[in-house]
């Protein structure tokens, strides 16, 4: 049985982030799934220099909202911060094939001999994100022990902003992999353009599985009212006020994932930020609907056939519009007059999860093909 090495943004980070987890988890099961007893995938605990003084623990300095009010947040929000993070701990510890240690960019090449892994699945997210991570040798399959034994699925180069220099690094750097899915189609044309791979456009991993999969590791249900479900990945105050009208009209209490911005504890309003990743899959499942700033939250709502509205987020405005573009729902993304509307529309969801269906065949047969090459 061969093993097969993911590599992708996840273990490391200043906050933890359910959608990184769980395109991880998902891309795994997907693997299993394809090859059987054939590949056994294998988590590679990787740490990007970019990394590297991130403390989940205490986020303070690592903050991208520098702000005093930003930094208030987490500041009340911390004992949950650190809740959640042992939570997400045992998440990778106990959902995965993990390697036997830590590894850096010293020590990156020792680990075909440490762990027997004989190739490598580099993705999901915005690992090619110049931006975010520059460009770096383990998400660009960079380590001599990489180089032609790589392969990137759902690989998303974000909103990128890359100068004439780099784009050289980054024409080199592509020639590391014998096949590249990437999960936007900004940059489809360019990579065809300057690779001789198979290149393609896939869907994240989180769409190769359907609810069912998640149903195996979600807990149960965790509320006994009805509520919605708030999700946000950063601050949105037109999106807090949207949501505790939309829950005041229909009778719902409100289950919130977010940095707390007071200290003040609201009727029929719970502040849920320590939940773990198979809390989050059940808070998902059975909210009345979901109202969230998040890609992830969006699929995950998907997956679980709820009624939910998206607020744009810097950064994060392509990925959103294309998936939505994707499951025909570019309506969902709430512009200020929408937000006067305050029912939950249902969702033909059999049509949606049809549309997905035909996508996920195509990305399926598109990673079946990257792992018959990735040795």
């Amino acid at each position: 049985m061969r093993k097969i090495g993911t590599v992708s943004y996840n273990i490391y980070c200043n906050f933890t982030n359910y959608g990184s987890a769980l395109q991880t988890w998902a891309l795994h099961q997907a693997i299993k799934k394809i090859a059987g007893k054939t590949i056994t995938p294998v988590l590679v605990d990787y740490c990007p220099e970019v990394l590297s003084d991130k403390d989940p623990l205490n986020p303070f300095s690592n903050m991208w909202d520098t702000d005093e009010e930003s930094r208030k947040m987490c500041e009340l929000t911390l004992p949950a911060i650190r809740e959640n993070y042992h939570k997400f701990e045992r998440f990778y510890n106990e959902r995965f094939s993990r390697t036997s240690k830590k590894y850096v960019a010293q020590n990156f090449n020792d680990i075909s001999d440490d762990e027997k892994i004989s190739g490598f699945v580099c993705g999901s997210d915005t690992i090619f994100c110049p931006d975010e991570f520059g460009i770096d040798d383990g998400y660009y399959a960079n380590y001599d022990c990489m180089k032609g034994h790589s392969v990137a699925y759902a690989a998303s180069f974000g909103d990128p902003h890359f100068t004439e220099e780099t784009y050289g690094v980054l024409n080199d750097r592509l020639q590391n992999f014998k096949a590249i899915g990437l999960r936007e189609n900004l940059m489809v044309p360019y990579v065809e353009e300057h690779t001789n791979v198979p290149v393609q456009k896939v869907v994240d991993p989180t769409l190769l599985l359907t609810g069912r999969d998640y149903d195996t590791i979600a807990e149960e249900q965790l509320e006994d009212d009805k509520y919605l479900l708030l999700y946000a990945r950063r601050y949105n105050p037109d999106m807090e006020t949207y949501a505790e009208k939309l829950a005041a009209a229909n009778g719902w209490k409100i289950v919130e994932i977010s940095l707390r911005a007071t200290n003040v504890e609201k009727p029929n309003h719970r502040m849920f930020y320590e939940a773990g990743v198979e809390e989050f899959l059940s808070l998902v499942k059975y909210a009345e609907c979901v109202i969230t700033n998040s890609f992830h939250g969006m699929i995950f709502a998907v997956q679980y056939c709820r009624p939910f509205y998206i607020f744009s987020r810097e950064q994060c405005d392509t990925k959103i519009t294309e998936l939505l573009e994707l499951f025909g729902l570019s309506g969902r993304m709430l512009t200020p007059k929408q937000q006067e509307n305050l029912t939950a529309q249902q969702i033909d969801y059999q049509a949606v999860h049809k549309r997905i269906e035909e996508a996920r065949k195509k990305s399926l047969d598109f990673l079946r093909m990257e792992l018959s090459l990735c040795e």
